[in-house]
């Protein structure tokens, strides 16, 4: 079953069971598949329909917006509105892939080094071209970010 195929039987068995949370945000997951898939046609041809990895991208940027507005609310002291969008966001996170842990990053973040023989921080461009594909909706970008430039100062130091 396709995730498009998920979200949409989801809806219906949230709408039965009238949990009218679970049924907003899943809504709003579609209009956001639908939003992506008419910006890809843009490129790719009318007729072009969302894969299962385009749309993990486009609830992953969703999920990251949740993520922002609410390190927003908690700086502005509005922890009725955080707690809100915790909610929306774990229902959002049941259509990503698992998060990878720390050393499944480290791991590859150190096979995309010696793949593409970076040996400084200079050279992060070339290591994340590698990385983000493989960790697309599973990682936190800034956080592989870190652990890049990190592995490459160790490397350019020769740790």
């Amino acid at each position: 079953m396709s995730l498009r195929d998920r979200i949409g039987e989801d809806v219906k068995t949230a709408m039965k069971s009238g949990d009218k949370d679970r049924v907003g945000v899943l809504r709003m997951l579609r209009a956001r598949i639908q939003e992506a898939e008419v910006a890809a046609r843009a490129g790719k041809g009318r007729d072009h329909v969302l894969e299962d990895p385009e749309i993990v991208e486009a609830i992953a940027s969703y999920a990251k917006q949740r993520k922002d507005s609410i390190e927003a609310f908690r700086k502005a002291g509005r922890e009725d509105l955080a707690s809100r969008e915790e909610s929306e966001l774990r229902i959002v996170q049941e259509y990503l892939p698992k998060p990878l842990g720390e050393e499944e990053v480290r791991a590859i973040v150190g096979e995309a080094i010696a793949e593409s023989g970076a040996r400084s921080p200079k050279e992060m461009g070339a290591v994340m071209k590698l990385v983000m594909p493989k960790v697309k909706g599973a990682a936190d970008g800034k956080r592989v970010q870190e652990i890049v430039k990190e592995m490459l100062a160790e490397a350019s130091s020769g740790a």
